[in-house]
């Protein structure tokens, strides 16, 4: 390909998320309108924990590439969102409060006892992508966030209209996600148009969106196969209640 100019790049990564984000998944189709079981929904939030508690892993790895002081901040702000502070929780502590409201034992959830083989598997994948790709590379594959406040408003709003068992403070670690969401992708993204400056480093950046792309709907794909058709959860996995 050619090289885009900054607007045109963002362009095509905006077009990106229009074709492959898994919004458009059927089983977040399901989960939002109302149409999972408990077990089902707990599944889910079972299996996406295993994303959640990744995340400071992934940006701490990123953070330690990071050449200068004001690049540093910049990352170290996303730890403290999903780690805390200390005094405040942060997102991966509120994700456990999603699944304690939800009926599942704290302990067995943060065993990882019940997961999905393909969950570990894509989840593993992108902390190993970040590890290992370039820091382009790495920063780009963040910018699914361009997309989530269309997901987190849908998800909300459907699961507190659809279900008896959700609460607004059971989904409250999506509230923060709304502002900080933003933030983090007007960074991400500036960076990106910067650094990105020859057709292959572009062409690098709308890869690796595509592949974090791919690794959400994957995940999907796994939750659709083991919980909702055929609901056969490989051994080991978690078992919902009859």
């Amino acid at each position: 390909m050619s090289l885009l100019s900054p607007e045109a790049l963002e362009a095509a990564l905006n077009a990106i998320g229009q074709e492959r984000y898994h919004i458009l998944h059927p089983f977040h189709d399901l989960l939002h309108g109302g149409k999972l079981t408990k077990g089902q929904i707990q599944a889910w939030a079972l299996n996406r924990y295993y994303y959640q508690a990744s995340i400071p892993a992934k940006d701490a790895s990123l953070l330690a590439r990071l050449p200068t002081p004001d690049l540093r901040r910049e990352w170290r702000r996303r730890l403290e969102d999903h780690d805390g502070d200390g005094t405040h929780p942060g997102g991966v502590e509120r994700w456990l409060a999603l699944t304690d409201a939800l009926g599942l034992d704290r302990d067995y959830v943060v065993s990882l006892r019940g997961l999905l083989p393909a969950t570990r598997f894509a989840v593993d994948a992108y902390v190993r992508f970040v590890r290992e790709k370039s820091l382009l590379e790495a920063i780009a594959s963040s910018l699914t966030e361009m997309f989530s406040p269309n997901i987190i408003s849908q998800r909300v709003s459907g699961m507190l209209r659809n279900y008896d068992f959700i609460t607004p403070q059971t989904l409250a670690y999506f509230t923060p996600r709304l502002t900080q969401a933003p933030q983090d992708v007007a960074f991400a993204l500036n960076y990106v148009k910067q650094y990105a400056d020859t057709a292959e480093k572009q062409e690098q950046v709308l890869a690796a969106l595509r592949f974090k792309c791919d690794l959400l709907w994957v995940q999907l794909d796994a939750l659709h196969l083991a919980y909702v058709s055929p609901c056969l959860p490989p051994p080991g996995a978690f078992v919902p209640a009859a």
